[in-house]
């Protein structure tokens, strides 16, 4: 198992950022207030610089607001780069892709290499949703060495931003704590890349768990790549389930919401586990039932308070048992949407370099909690 670990903690340049390490398996890249604004979709912006002519870009994501990365795929699509993009056509805020959809769509944009996705809705109860949405995340490249990103960010900003209504909603993901993970093995980010074009050649429908594309496991050298939704258990909760009692669990969670989950973080701590939450601070994304029932069951809740009011969108969880460390992250949240519905990427890898930095972050956000529940936190780290 390979423990080298691609971590950039440099602002991008122009041209293609260059990693410290080499042969390593991983590039992770993490925003927030202690990076540059902007930073991921530098990122983004940096790998679509890259692309040479005859090569090619598969990006399939929720939100789309920033109008530069549009138009450097534009650009790209221009100078011969192969471009699909796959986007969710009707968001939580239905109007907030409207714009990069207009100018992908015309016929000088990407025109049919750009693919709105409105997945089917459920029938539901008056007043309910039950309609399945692409929540992944998933920018894929093929040169100048092929990578694939998987991990919490859309580039849902667009400096400078003129609808303060939309980043009021949404938060200032240019600024907040987001992560992209590069993924760089060479058969993994194939099949990552053919998923992506899976879902932009053939739209999913509402059968699409019951297929064997939605129940397809990607398998790395250390690590394993799930979607859903699909017929087979979460596979997340059915790992989680696995570990064994004694050992200590992070869960780091922009959005938690469902019952079941806050089952699931019960059951680990009644099984003598160490769990640990630390959750975003606004109530819609993360409800105060959801907080009582968790601190009432033994589980350490914390809340991250940004001092800007910047939002915390990642999701990961972090594992240590016995002698052995796990990372998972991805797209998925802790909702009913996200574990029945919705379209979601996740990986779980055993490799401990990864386990390191997302380990960093978890410091990193530690000290914006309440100093009294950060002193909880240090008993046990």
């Amino acid at each position: 198992m390979s423990k080298s670990l691609a971590h950039s903690t440099s602002p991008p340049s122009s041209g293609l950022l260059m990693e410290v390490e080499t042969k390593v398996p991983f590039e992770i890249y993490f925003g927030g207030p202690d990076r540059p604004s902007g930073y991921l979709r530098d990122v983004l912006a940096a790998h679509i610089a890259a692309v040479p002519a005859g090569g090619a870009i598969d990006w399939v994501t929720y939100y789309f607001r920033d109008m530069r990365l549009a138009e450097a795929l534009v650009q790209a699509h221009r100078r011969g780069v192969k471009v699909t993009v796959t986007l969710e056509g009707k968001p939580r805020i239905p109007y907030a892709n409207d714009e990069v959809i207009a100018l992908l769509s015309r016929p000088e944009g990407l025109g049919k290499a750009l693919r709105i996705i409105r997945i089917p809705g459920i029938p539901a109860p008056a007043g309910k949703s039950w309609k399945p949405q692409l929540h992944e995340k998933l920018y894929c490249f093929s040169h100048p060495a092929p990578i694939a990103f998987v991990g919490s960010f859309n580039p849902s900003g667009n400096m400078p931003d003129e609808n303060p209504e939309i980043i009021r909603e949404l938060g200032d993901q240019d600024r907040g704590h987001n992560v992209l993970v590069g993924l760089v093995d060479p058969m993994v980010v194939a099949q990552l890349t053919a998923h992506a074009r899976c879902l932009h050649r053939v739209p999913p429908g509402l059968l699409h768990r019951f297929s064997a594309r939605a129940n397809q496991t990607i398998c790395g050298k250390d690590a394993t790549i799930y979607f859903w939704p699909r017929i087979h258990p979460h596979p997340v909760v059915q790992f989680l389930m696995s570990v064994r009692p004694g050992a200590r669990v992070r869960v780091v969670a922009s959005h938690i919401r469902a019952e079941r989950a806050v089952e699931v973080m019960i059951a680990l701590a009644q099984r003598g586990m160490t769990v640990q939450v630390l959750a975003e601070s606004t109530l819609r994304r993360v409800t105060a039932k959801v907080e009582k029932r968790s601190s009432a069951a033994n589980v350490q809740f914390f809340r991250f308070q940004d001092p800007e009011s910047l939002p915390m969108h990642l999701k990961f969880v972090l594992v240590e048992d016995g002698d052995h460390v796990f990372t998972i992250f991805g797209s998925f949240n802790w909702t009913k949407p996200s574990f029945w519905l919705n379209h979601e990427i996740a990986v779980i890898s055993s490799n401990r370099g990864l386990f390191r930095a997302f380990a960093a972050r978890w410091e990193v956000l530690k000290n914006q909690i309440n100093p009294k529940a950060a002193d909880s936190l240090k008993c046990v780290d």
